[in-house]
């Protein structure tokens, strides 16, 4: 299980990559998330060349439960293969996220999310 504390995520440097990067901070020991299941998780989301967060759960105080078929792109191709207790930084560009600027108001951003995978269902 991750250590139940909100992560701190740094600055990055360099160019947003265009492609997908995940990257486990952690390898969970649980069951093994797989595409369109329902997880339960904790996480933190920054913009990546502000390192402005712009969404936690973390500050509402509880975990959420979404169904992977409901969230963006980068989520679905990010998430499966994730074993629950584990934590994982997923580094998403635009086309994964919200799209081009002007319709979401992080259209056209890179994104960087670090996700506590809690339970699957």
């Amino acid at each position: 299980m991750s250590d139940n504390t909100k992560p701190e995520i740094d600055a990055p440097t360099g160019p947003a990559p265009s492609e997908l990067v995940v990257r486990d901070i952690t390898v969970g020991d649980g069951a093994e998330a797989k595409a369109g299941d329902t997880v339960t998780v904790h996480y933190v989301g920054v913009e990546y060349t502000s390192g402005e967060e712009f969404d936690s759960s973390w500050n509402r105080g509880e975990s959420i439960q979404f169904p992977l078929r409901g969230l963006i792109q980068g989520w679905q191709d990010g998430i499966p293969g994730m074993k629950v207790g584990g934590r994982r930084e997923l580094v998403i560009p635009p086309h994964l996220a919200y799209g081009p600027a002007g319709g979401h108001f992080l259209g056209g951003k890179t994104l960087i999310f670090i996700i506590d995978l809690l339970a699957v269902g």
